[in-house]
């Protein structure tokens, strides 16, 4: 991987990621490890708290590479042998379809069918490629085409940034493959200042809005900041309900903190390694979450002030965001098909999946209500019992609400 500095004098990766490739003479491809990549979007700098935004994505590549693309497959998993998700296998792992002995990336083939909502992902930068990809993909693991518009927020088109890129393919990618048949926008704002960012909130608002109602993702953030609560209003636009990322590392960020948002977090996903069987699901702990020191306990959280005390926790929510159980996204500005994981992957599942549940809470808070009220309901969310995240890995799971994975992950589409 390159990097070298952009005309703003910001560190940036200047070429396409790379796995390397291997050859293989049959489409018995193993996972026997691999490395675990940050991208330089994924970074926070000095002098960017309160200014800048940073993704939430880390790239898994597994050891000596993925096969060549002349080895690629053209239904399901892109390449055979592995265990890395797919809409298919993601959607039976959390009950959106009819369920499947295992939930093996490389069998199942069901797919969400839901999307009654529109849904708007913002983002910084451009991905100048992000419409074929989107069609490949949806090619690829047998979605329909969507409805999908890329939308400039400023009017003109921004530079593209490769960290930015793979992160817009993620978000697109997956809030579609949980809600096929939402109409689908990105947002895609000049910069990832926090100016421009919420200049792309407001206009993905209004779009979801004039469509009668919908969701919009934000799978970046940066720490908290003093002054973060005046922000709070880009997130109550009336019609939409907000989500974002709780990000990837101990404690907490913005705008996950604000309590017009449904935080979401990250969990790792389990499989057999001889069979590819899914196990179970654990809090991952690389996920953001705890008390935020500036934003006061909203109301829908009183039923869980012995863990949050007087102040925002974080997340509400939670879903697969481990780079080590990851993510298929295909980014052919960056090269081709990726393993991706980070919270940056958590907020469109779950955005895709309130769209697909057709229920149009109407408003953040009506929408955190219902899932705080339903909390501990079996029908409605896994509640995560193990795993560690946090400062010190100082914040451990429990039954019921708790500071790695909220009140659980998805299963089905109820209380959504």
């Amino acid at each position: 991987m390159k990097i070298a500095l952009n005309k703003f004098g910001t560190l940036v990766l200047t070429a396409a990621f790379s796995f390397g490739a291997i050859s293989l003479a049959s489409a018995q491809a193993q996972h026997r490890g691999g490395q675990v990549t940050i991208p330089a979007s994924s970074t926070e700098r000095k002098g960017d708290i309160g200014l800048r935004a940073h993704t939430n994505i880390k790239v898994f590549t597994p050891t000596g590479g993925l096969p060549k693309q002349s080895a690629a497959v053209a239904v399901g998993p892109p390449f055979a042998g592995y265990l890395f998700e797919t809409p298919a296998s993601l959607a039976c792992i959390y009950n959106l379809v009819p369920q499947s002995t295992g939930c093996n990336p490389n069998t199942v083939r069901a797919v969400p069918t839901g999307g009654s909502t529109s849904i708007a992902i913002v983002d910084a930068y451009d991905d100048p490629g992000v419409t074929k990809d989107l069609a490949k993909f949806s090619k690829q693991f047998g979605l329909p085409l969507a409805n999908f518009q890329v939308v400039f927020a400023d009017g003109t088109r921004p530079y593209n940034d490769p960290g930015w890129e793979i992160e817009e393919s993620l978000d697109v990618q997956w809030a579609h493959a949980m809600a096929p048949g939402a109409k689908l926008y990105l947002v895609e704002a000049a910069s990832n200042s926090f100016y421009d960012l919420l200049t792309a909130e407001t206009v993905a608002a209004s779009l979801v809005a004039n469509d009668g109602g919908g969701v919009v993702s934000n799978s970046w953030g940066g720490s908290e900041f003093v002054d973060e609560a005046a922000y709070d209003s880009f997130f109550t636009y009336p019609g939409v309900v907000y989500f974002a990322s709780a990000g990837d590392g101990p404690g907490v960020i913005y705008p996950s903190a604000s309590p017009y948002v449904v935080a979401v977090g990250g969990t790792t996903l389990s499989r057999n390694p001889n069979d590819g069987a899914y196990i179970f699901e654990s809090a991952w702990n690389s996920t953001g979450g705890g008390i935020s020191q500036y934003e006061p306990i909203p109301s829908f959280q009183k039923g869980v002030a012995k863990v949050v005390g007087t102040q925002r926790g974080v997340p509400d929510v939670a879903a697969e965001a481990d780079p080590n159980s990851g993510l298929w996204v295909l980014d052919s500005g960056n090269g081709g098909w990726y393993i991706v994981g980070g919270t940056s992957a958590s907020s469109p599942i779950w955005a895709g999946v309130v769209s697909a549940a057709g229920n149009n809470s109407g408003s953040t808070a009506a929408e955190l209500t219902n899932i705080y009220k339903n909390r501990g309901n079996k029908m409605d969310f896994s509640d995560i019992k193990s795993g560690v995240c946090g400062p010190w890995n100082g914040n451990l799971t429990q039954p019921g609400y708790d500071l790695c994975t909220g009140v659980g992950s998805p299963v089905g589409y109820g209380a959504k």
